[in-house]
C-alpha cells in the first residue's frame, strides 16, 4: 500500500500537521477529555453539516496506550468538558497517552477525508502513514525517542470515529511505513536555513555559531549550533514553558474577575491578539487585565532571559540567539523590553506569527520528505520511483 507522508508537531498549545504533497494542514487544539460513552447530540441530522473538526469524538484501540478503548473528546470539543485535560508541566510526551490520541486522530482526520488515498472496505479505511515528528531536547536525549518510535511501529493502531459530523461510524486503521522522530531544537534551525526543497536560503546563517531558545507550553529547548549540527553536550532542555504562567493569569481572572475561561488557550487569546489585547469582557463592560499579564509574563520572560544568559556564557562566541515557537510568541515584547533595558545580546523572533507556531511541523515534513526521496531513489533511469 502507498505509505502518505504526515509531519506532525505535538505542541503542547495544539497539534499542528501537515500531509501528502503539502496539500493539507491541521490545528487542533491539544485538549483531551474522557467520555463514558457516546454523547448525546441534540439533532443528529444536523451532524453532517458541522465542522468535523468542532466535534471529534472517537475511540481509540491500540497496543502503545496505557489505557486501551478509552473514548475520547478531543480538540475544541473536550475545551467544553469539566474534566478537560492538558499536558502537565513536567510530564514527559513520549510518555503520555495524551501525545498518541492527539496524533492517532490527527493522522485519522487526515485519512477519512475521501481523498482517495487509501483503500476504504465498507466503513473501514486502512492508512499507511510515513511519519516525521520530534520530541524536545531533553527526551532525546535521555534516549526515550526509541521507546516512543517502537510503540508507533509494527503495531496497527485504530481510531473509531464516533459522534463526528460527517465521519460517525468509520473507522481507520493506521499502521507506520516509517517513524522519524527530531530533536525540537534542530527542526528549528533545518527551518531556519531551509526552504520545502531543502535548498539553503540563508547562506550567511549557516556556518554562524547560533543559539535557538524555543519555548513551548511545558519545556524550553536550548539548542546550541556550531558547523551546522547541534552540539549535544551544550544543547539543554529546560522543564519551563509557559503553561504554568497562562494557568497562573487564568486563575487570577477568575478570582478577581469571576470570569471562567475554558483553556490556556483562552489565555493566549487574550495576551496575543490585535485588537483589546488583554481586555476581557466583564459582566458586558470592557476591563483590561494588563496588571495580571504584565507582572506574570514579565517573571517569567526573567527566567527565560536567565536560561539564555546562561547559555550564552558558556557559549561566548555566540553571534545571534533566535526565540521560537508558540511562547516565545507570548513573550516576544517582554523579552525584548528587558533586552534593551540590559544592552543586551544579539536576538530575533519571527514577526511572522503562523511562521513561529508552524515552524517545527514545517521542519519535520521538510527532513521526512528528504528522508523518503534519499530512500525512495530510482535504480536506473528507466525505472520508476517505487511507494
Amino acid at each position: 500500500m502507498k505509505s502518505r507522508i504526515a509531519a506532525v508537531d505535538v505542541g503542547n498549545d495544539s497539534i499542528k500537521a501537515i500531509f501528502g504533497e503539502l496539500e493539507y494542514e491541521l490545528n487542533i487544539p491539544n485538549i483531551v477529555a474522557r467520555d463514558t460513552e457516546d454523547r448525546p447530540v441534540i439533532g443528529i441530522e444536523e451532524l453532517d453539516h458541522k465542522d468535523p473538526l468542532e466535534g471529534i469524538h472517537i475511540k481509540v484501540h491500540s497496543p502503545a496506550l496505557k489505557d486501551n478503548n478509552a473514548i475520547y473528546r478531543v480538540g475544541h470539543l473536550a475545551t467544553k468538558s469539566s474534566n478537560a485535560t492538558e499536558l502537565d508541566p513536567g510530564s514527559s510526551k513520549s510518555e503520555e497517552d495524551q501525545t498518541l490520541v492527539m496524533l492517532f486522530a490527527t493522522l485519522a482526520l487526515d485519512a477519512v477525508r475521501g481523498e482517495n488515498h487509501f483503500p476504504k472496505v465498507k466503513n473501514v479505511v486502512d492508512a499507511n502513514y510515513t511519519l516525521g515528528t520530534g520530541l524536545p531536547l531533553r527526551e532525546v536525549k535521555e534516549g526515550k525517542d526509541a521507546g516512543y518510535r517502537s510503540k508507533l511501529v509494527g503495531s496497527v493502531h485504530q481510531v473509531e470515529f464516533l459522534v463526528t459530523p460527517k465521519y460517525q461510524g468509520l473507522k481507520v486503521n493506521l499502521k507506520f511505513n516509517e517513524v522519524k522522530i527530531y530533536p525540537e531544537g534542530f527542526a528549528a534551525f533545518i527551518n531556519l536555513v531551509m526552504d520545502h526543497q531543502l535548498k539553503i536560503i540563508n547562506k550567511d546563517l549557516i556556518d554562524k555559531r547560533i543559539i535557538i531558545q524555543d519555548i513551548g507550553g511545558l519545556s524550553t529547548d536550548i539548542a546550541v549550533i556550531k558547523n551546522r549540527t547541534v552540539d549535544d553536550d551544550k544543547a539543554q532542555g529546560f522543564n519551563l514553558g509557559v503553561s504554568e504562567s497562562l494557568e497562573a493569569i487564568r486563575e487570577e481572572i477568575r478570582s478577581k474577575h469571576g470570569i471562567e475561561l475554558d483553556s490556556r488557550r483562552d489565555v493566549v487569546e487574550i495576551i496575543t491578539r490585535k485588537n483589546d489585547r488583554n481586555h476581557i469582557m466583564v459582566k458586558g463592560s470592557r476591563t483590561s487585565v494588563h496588571d495580571i499579564t504584565d507582572r506574570i509574563l514579565l517573571e517569567l520572560a526573567k527566567k527565560q532571559y536567565r536560561l539564555l544568559r546562561n547559555v550564552w556564557q558558556r557559549n561566548s562566541q555566540t553571534e545571534i540567539c533566535y526565540f521560537v515557537g508558540g511562547g516565545a510568541n507570548v513573550l516576544k515584547e517582554y523579552i525584548k523590553t528587558l533586552n534593551n533595558n540590559l544592552d543586551g545580546y544579539n536576538i530575533d523572533f519571527f514577526e511572522d506569527e503562523k511562521e513561529s507556531i508552524w515552524m517545527m511541523a514545517n521542519a519535520y515534513y521538510k527532513l521526512i520528505t528528504d528522508f523518503v526521496r534519499k530512500t525512495e531513489k530510482p535504480k536506473s533511469p528507466q525505472e520508476p520511483v517505487k511507494n
